[in-house]
């Protein structure tokens, strides 16, 4: 291999690399950006909507022994876990339907490197939750599990 060969292996890396490495690079930043974000915008939504899920409606559950959920406060509940695990987020909607609350909300994104035409991306999560009756901790009276390992 002559140095003339080496020369032209340096000058097409040199096109090369800003033409489409640095550019793909951009994309995969943007993309993984994006991903992270929409993994953060859907478990805040999931919690919010357990959060509002444990919303009892006592004044239901004393006068007709109904397990439901009390809509007013797993509205504010939802969207107060909301703002406090994602700022950026607003809550789109709370909707209770007896035992069962679903919770949307969405996210502007501005991307960091704006590799794509568009300057900004509008994430949105969804996510359902439904009350059970049931306990918080088990009888002390009951043997504690083991492991056999």
């Amino acid at each position: 291999m002559s140095s003339r060969e080496r020369g032209q292996v340096l000058a097409f890396f040199a096109i090369l690399l800003p033409i489409i490495l640095l550019p793909l690079a951009a994309y995969a930043v943007d993309a993984a950006f994006v991903s992270a974000r929409a993994a953060g915008l859907q478990e805040a939504t999931a919690q919010a909507a357990e959060a509002a899920a444990q919303q009892v409606n006592v004044a239901a559950l004393r006068s007709r022994s109904v397990l439901s959920i009390d809509a007013s406060v797993g509205r504010a509940v939802a969207t107060q876990a909301i703002g406090e695990s994602e700022p950026g987020a607003s809550v789109e909607s709370v909707v209770v339907a007896g035992a069962i609350v679903t919770v949307t909300a969405s996210e502007q994104v501005t991307l960091p490197f704006n590799f794509l035409p568009v300057p900004a991306i509008r994430l949105e999560a969804r996510a359902s939750a439904r009350l059970v009756g049931g306990y918080d901790s088990p009888s002390s009276r009951l043997p504690l599990p083991t492991s056999n390992f």
